[in-house]
């Protein structure tokens, strides 16, 4: 279960496509945890404005004020994100990247190869071949620390970039067969 939510876009009166005799105000977010598309309920109140983060869960025994949540309508589709929403995406996942490295800086440390002519790390775009054995080369020296030093010991000079291209490209549903951040 998610907790934590980037918003991608707000809709005060909610969808146009909503069949509900009174329009609730919604936020297009992605999950923070396990990169979940959602729909979410917003109570009435302040507007909420993109790439904040919301908390999902309410804190028990916080004096803070409730969350500006009501409560999660569904799990959306990549599909079923609206125009602002698709552009902000890049953002939020960037945002979620950077404030967890170690979580995203392990796939450059552990990857595995996925065949004998094919490795997990060429699943990231803007890595080839040459990348990948930089890479390979570098992390059995020592693992890498962060995106800065993966950026110092190898040619990719996007590290970050890179996670959230996978991270879209999985969301869209363009990858069905290697999932290395998105559940199915």
């Amino acid at each position: 279960m998610e907790r934590y939510a980037w918003v991608l876009d707000f809709l005060p009166s909610g969808r146009s496509s909503d069949r509900l005799p009174h329009k609730e105000p919604i936020a297009i977010a992605v999950g923070q945890d396990e990169l979940k598309l959602l729909e979410v309920v917003l109570r009435p109140g302040p507007e909420v404005s993109p790439l904040a983060r919301l908390d999902l869960v309410p804190v028990e025994g916080s004096t803070n004020p409730p969350p500006p949540v009501d409560h999660v309508r569904r799990r959306i589709g990549f599909q079923d994100l609206t125009t602002g929403a698709r552009s902000e995406l890049p953002r939020a996942l960037e945002a979620i990247v950077r404030a967890s490295p170690e979580r995203f800086l392990r796939v450059y440390n552990e990857a595995p190869a996925l065949s004998r002519r094919f490795h997990m790390l060429e699943l990231l775009p803007g890595i080839g071949k040459k990348t990948m054995w930089e890479v390979i080369e570098e992390r059995k020296k020592a693992p890498f620390a962060s995106f800065e030093d993966i950026e110092s010991r190898t040619r990719l000079k996007t590290p970050v970039l890179s996670i959230v291209g996978r991270i879209e490209k999985e969301l869209s549903g363009e990858e069905e067969k290697y999932r290395l951040f998105v559940p199915r």
